[in-house]
């Protein structure tokens, strides 16, 4: 997926002789709703592409949705192996957005953040996903949680350090996840 991003990373994936979908909207949940649909296996797959997620692990992650009669499993990088994989400020974000996360929706993720996951086709048809931002990794797993025919999971996998220089901007996307995790509970 591409959407409009100024880095090499849709080079890089056609010249590895994946397809690459362009969206003209920026935004982690633009590229997610644009690309999801198009994804044409029983079983999607999904890790950012800038290194950090383990894609080996894969067949490991499916395993477990197949061995344990899962639906969805979110890949859950906490406890770090390598604790450089991840600055200090990220790690205790993402500890705050974990806990506001289990605490509105009465859950028990580790880690609300992943953008790993492996699930089934027909979860798509089950979730509504309207995120157009990084909120949109929160929202996706609220979505599996909260359905009634959705079997969730989560399984440990080895982060890395990033490649490249990163999008995040900390406390501006963790503010607005935050943010989305109220008006999303206040609505429901």
């Amino acid at each position: 997926m591409d959407n409009n991003s100024r880095d090499d990373t849709a080079h890089v994936a056609r010249g590895l002789g994946a397809t690459v979908v362009s969206e003209l909207k920026q935004g982690y949940g633009y590229a997610y709703q644009s690309g999801l649909p198009l994804a044409t296996g029983d079983i999607i797959a999904t890790a950012d592409g800038d290194g950090t997620y383990p894609t080996h692990e894969i067949p490991q992650l499916v395993d477990v949705l197949l061995d344990q009669g899962l639906d969805f499993v979110s890949a859950c990088r906490f406890p770090l192996k390598n604790r450089s994989a991840m600055r200090f400020r990220n790690v205790l974000g993402n500890k705050l957005l974990t806990l506001v996360m289990n605490a509105l929706y009465l859950t028990s993720v580790r880690d609300s953040q992943s953008g790993m996951w492996v699930f089934r086709r027909p979860c798509l048809g089950k979730m509504k996903l309207t995120s157009a931002g990084m909120s949109f990794s929160e929202e996706i797993k609220i979505e599996a949680i909260l359905h009634r025919e959705i079997e969730f999971g989560e399984c440990h996998i080895t982060y890395s350090e990033r490649i490249g220089d990163t999008k995040l901007l900390p406390w501006r996307d963790g503010l607005r996840n935050l943010l989305f995790l109220f008006q999303r509970r206040l609505r429901h």
